[in-house]
């Protein structure tokens, strides 16, 4: 399979995705370096990962392609062979995720991506581009989430954590990263086969997904949980605010059980709980690049460095967006552009 990466050639190998005279089109085409979009910097892209926005921008109804075509992928992780912003070096490494790549921006599924300066955060030292991308938009929402609750006073040993949606690419980071710190970690699925690899995530327990999103019409049930980390919201995160312990907190930052939240004021005004709202994509650069040096250090999620994650190339994405949509992808799928 032929690559053209060199930022002197025409054009480059995308996967794009958006209207056309027959319909809604997911497919490879060829971009001219100079479609790419506005940026200081190009890089060669070696890695990307699929994420659920991703899914949802390569379907007409997700509604969240704002140009067309476009370029999907909204994290993406690689070497800098182009630059005109001071302090990004040629051969560098980088990653670029959030603000508005792979939505208003071309993003990660293709060869190159040019990127505005004030969107890179340098490769942390303890990282790669493959690791980075194992990490990804995902595992970066699950350390803000980690982050959100310790602000808030979680600390290890006062109590269960739960995770919701645990064999998602959040979910599964956040079992990883909470274990590594030391919590106890409950984990929440709809695929109790996945338990096994669960537990060798750091999980102590595995529940059934029926047994953390009934619902109810009691406004409290029994304290259970010193904190967690919702990855589904709808009735999932409403029995999430009814059973967390008194002062507790829930880091929120998933929609795929729904958008709505069928709970009272109760746990708050009771149980003085917080709900803390987790946004990944808007996060100042600045705080961006203190978190990714976390994620490199003590956010690490226990895995990283031993599991091999699936790779696969842009002709293997319809499939996988399917999957991801669908519900069926077990933690991250990675995307090399070059295949």
């Amino acid at each position: 399979m032929s690559t053209n990466t060199d930022p002197g050639d025409s054009s480059v190998r995308a996967f794009a995705v958006g209207p056309t005279e027959s319909g809604w089109s997911r497919r490879i085409t060829r971009l001219g370096v100079d479609e790419l979009g506005i940026g200081d910097v190009l890089v060669r892209v070696e890695y990307s990962g699929i994420n659920f926005k991703d899914g949802l921008a390569s379907t007409e109804k997700g509604r969240v392609a704002r140009i067309d075509p476009l370029v999907p992928g909204v994290d993406l992780a690689g070497e800098v062979i182009e630059s005109n912003a001071p302090g990004i070096a040629l051969g560098s490494k980088v990653i670029a995720h959030g603000y508005d790549i792979g939505v208003a921006h071309h993003g990660g599924f293709a060869e190159l991506a040019r990127i505005p300066a004030e969107w890179i955060v340098p490769m942390p030292e303890d990282l790669d581009a493959r690791l980075a991308m194992m990490v990804g938009t995902a595992g970066y929402t699950s350390a803000l989430s980690v982050a959100a609750l310790e602000r808030c006073g979680l600390v290890p040993g006062v109590g269960p954590v739960l995770v919701t949606g645990a064999t998602g690419g959040v979910g599964s980071m956040a079992v990883g990263m909470l274990a590594a710190k030391g919590y106890e970690v409950v984990a929440s699925t709809g695929k109790m086969d996945e338990a096994e690899w669960l537990q060798s995530l750091g999980a102590s327990e595995v529940l059934d997904r029926s047994e953390t999103s009934p619902e109810s019409g009691r406004p409290l049930e029994r304290e259970r949980w010193a904190g967690a980390v919702d990855c589904v919201g709808g009735t999932t995160l409403a029995y999430v605010l009814r059973t967390l312990r008194y002062g507790a907190s829930v880091a929120a930052s998933g929609l795929t059980g729904g958008t709505d939240l069928p709970t009272t004021v109760h746990p708050f005004i009771l149980r003085g709980v917080n709900l803390l709202g987790i946004d990944s994509v808007q996060t100042p650069i600045g705080a961006r690049r203190a978190m990714w040096a976390r994620i490199a250090t003590d956010l690490r999620p226990t895995w990283l460095d031993t599991e091999e994650p699936s790779v696969v190339g842009l002709s293997d994405l319809p499939s996988e967006l399917d999957r991801i949509l669908a519900g069926q992808m077990r933690g991250r799928v990675l995307v090399d552009p070059s295949r």
